[in-house]
């Protein structure tokens, strides 16, 4: 079970491929509002994921971290299996995998075995939505794990850096709350507001499955094990618009580390829209392992850091960019203004560089179909899983004046978060 702190951008050979993969999907709407995808893979496996639209964006002051919370009670037992250990065993007793993660806008539950084991794979998870017991034991037990998740993340300045920079970067948008919320909360949650939370957004009508094998009678096996309900109203709150950044902010945080971290963020566009494209493409002249711009001038010319990268994340409604790199303290300012410098030197040559390492970071990933699963319920979500096939030909349609208009535009004013070492 995981807070999904950094987004990953995932998913075939070629651009052929991912076009033959979309003329296999099918998607479909039950009478109760639950949709399904289904995509023929060919191989031995079959992956059935369900996702729920919801997440930390949605959740009150005093419900922050009931998302995540969520996430992890589900998988602690149900009528027909009590324990943890007898969901697990179901699954992993077959050779399965299985794993759940929360993010700001949806929550993600998934179960990979061998396709003669499909039934099992939607027969658990359709127990584990419909019949969850909620019992106040392993709420008692799961909060003392929950805390000592978000100990670990505040532990480690890997993971915290990304928290203290969505909490200064944004303003308003709740996005700016961590995923895995608040400790009081978490510490007082009772198991009303538990069910309460979970009978408003665990709906048929809130919720897509896709499904990732060479199975047959995919819908009418969803549609037997999930039946229940009909659909209903999901009221969920109007969240806030993020305002312009019009100034540059430095956050410094002190901790009893050795090294310094630092991060440029940069307030962007969501997903769907049309600069996320050439957003991508940046990145990917920026960021790329070892041969990226951020790298080779900050760690292989100069040798100021161990880690450094960049990372473009656009979800449904926000989206940010991201420089981070892990030095010495002197060096901030040194490396801050080589990051600003570098993003002032984007030139032609690289464009088509970037946009193959994009194409072919993008489809490589998508030979496994776990990723397949989780990334055609994250485009449904944006707007329409069929956007999957359009990602690959947006990226190729990017030119040196969407570049040239897209850095001013965004990457004008940053806030800069450093967890600074001894």
């Amino acid at each position: 079970m995981a807070i999904l702190i950094k987004v990953f951008f995932a998913p075939v050979k070629t651009i052929i491929n991912l076009k033959n993969m979309l003329l296999t999907m099918r998607k479909v709407t039950l009478p109760n509002g639950l949709q399904i995808i289904h995509e023929l893979k060919k191989g031995n496996s079959v992956v059935v994921q369900v996702m729920v639209k919801t997440g930390s964006n949605y959740e009150a002051e005093d419900e922050r971290g009931i998302s995540h919370f969520l996430e992890h009670i589900l998988f602690e037992g149900t009528t027909k299996r009590p324990t943890n250990r007898e969901i697990s065993n179901e699954i992993e007793k077959i050779g399965g995998d299985f794993n759940a993660y929360t993010t700001n806008e949806r929550t993600c539950f998934y179960v990979k075995v061998l396709k003669k084991h499909f039934h099992k794979a939607v027969e658990i998870l359709a127990d584990i939505f419909h019949n969850p017991l909620f019992k106040e034991e392993h709420i008692t037990k799961e909060r003392n794990i929950v805390l000592k998740e978000i100990d670990m993340v505040l532990d480690e300045p890997s993971y915290y850096q990304w928290i203290l920079l969505q909490k200064h970067l944004f303003k308003e948008h709740p996005c700016k709350y961590p995923v895995y919320g608040n400790k009081t909360v978490i510490r007082t949650l009772t198991r009303k507001k538990i069910i309460d939370y979970f009978e408003k957004y665990y709906l048929p009508n809130n919720m897509t499955i896709s499904v990732v094998g060479d199975v047959k009678q995919w819908k009418e096996e969803i549609k037997h094990h999930f039946w229940q309900k009909e659909p209903q109203s999901v009221k969920k709150p109007v969240l806030p618009l993020e305002p312009v950044a019009t100034k540059k902010n430095l956050t410094r945080e002190k901790k009893d580390i050795v090294n310094t971290y630092t991060i440029l963020g940069f307030k962007t566009v969501p997903r769907k829209h049309k600069d996320s494209a050439a957003l991508e493409v940046i990145n990917g002249i920026l960021g790329r392992g070892q041969s990226g711009k951020m790298f080779t001038e900050i760690r292989s010319r100069r040798g100021l850091a161990y880690d450094v990268g960049t990372q473009n994340v656009g979800e449904v409604n926000f989206g940010y960019f991201a420089i981070y790199a892990t030095i010495d303290k002197k060096n901030v300012v040194l490396v801050r203004n080589l990051i600003l410098e570098e993003l002032q030197k984007l030139q032609d040559k690289e464009l088509k560089e970037a946009k193959d390492f994009v194409e072919g970071h993008y489809l490589l990933e998508m030979e496994d179909s776990q990723k397949i699963a989780d990334q055609l319920l994250f485009w449904e979500h944006i707007g329409n899983a069929h956007l999957m096939k359009e990602f690959v030909k947006r990226i190729k349609e990017v030119t040196v004046n969407d570049i040239k208009r897209v850095v001013p535009l965004y990457f004008k004013n940053y806030t800069a978060v450093v967890l600074e070492g001894k």
